[in-house]
């Protein structure tokens, strides 16, 4: 068993905590500065072209460096869950505001209960409990929590600094 993983229910938030989402597995990571890490599953992009809020795009969540900002709330209950909280993925140092984020669905238990867990139009879908993690994350650092999007995740990505894993090396 890795000692560096922290059980959901004990985990605490501090600063320097940063979010690694494993698009190839699906999985999302919160990390803290020592790698100490929990874990828990996400639903990422759809590996296929799309028609959705009127663009035309591939939906694979994009491998990138982003910061997710506080809550906005969706009046769009279906996609954005319960509570319709969208935490929007900015890139470029957290200055380019972009179409995705991290946030619920109506159906989150049931797509996140799969094994396969492509679904959504490029956002990075997550349990309600998860938003709430993630919510109290992004306030203790200060209204900005790094992410990085990975195709595929490695223990030695604990203590990778965010661009190194967006690289991938």
């Amino acid at each position: 068993m890795d000692r560096r993983h922290i059980a959901l229910s004990e985990w605490w938030q501090t600063v320097d905590d940063r979010m690694i989402v494993d698009v190839r597995n699906n999985m999302g990571y919160l990390v803290k500065r020592t790698g100490q890490y929990t874990s828990f599953k996400v639903v990422t992009g759809r590996r296929s072209v799309v028609r959705y809020i009127g663009r035309t795009y591939v939906a694979s969540t994009p491998l990138k460096e982003w910061v997710a900002r506080p809550a906005e709330i969706k009046d769009d209950l279906t996609t954005f869950g319960p509570r319709g909280i969208f935490y929007r993925l900015f890139s470029d140092g957290g200055d380019e505001r972009t179409a995705y984020g991290i946030h619920s669905h109506r159906s989150a238990e049931e797509m996140l209960a799969r094994n396969e867990r492509f679904a959504s139009m490029g956002c990075v879908i997550v349990a309600e409990n998860i938003v709430d993690v993630i919510g109290k994350t992004i306030y203790m650092n200060g209204g900005g929590l790094q992410v990085v999007t990975v195709n595929g995740f490695a223990p030695y990505l604990l203590n990778e600094s965010m661009a190194s894993a967006a690289r991938g090396t």
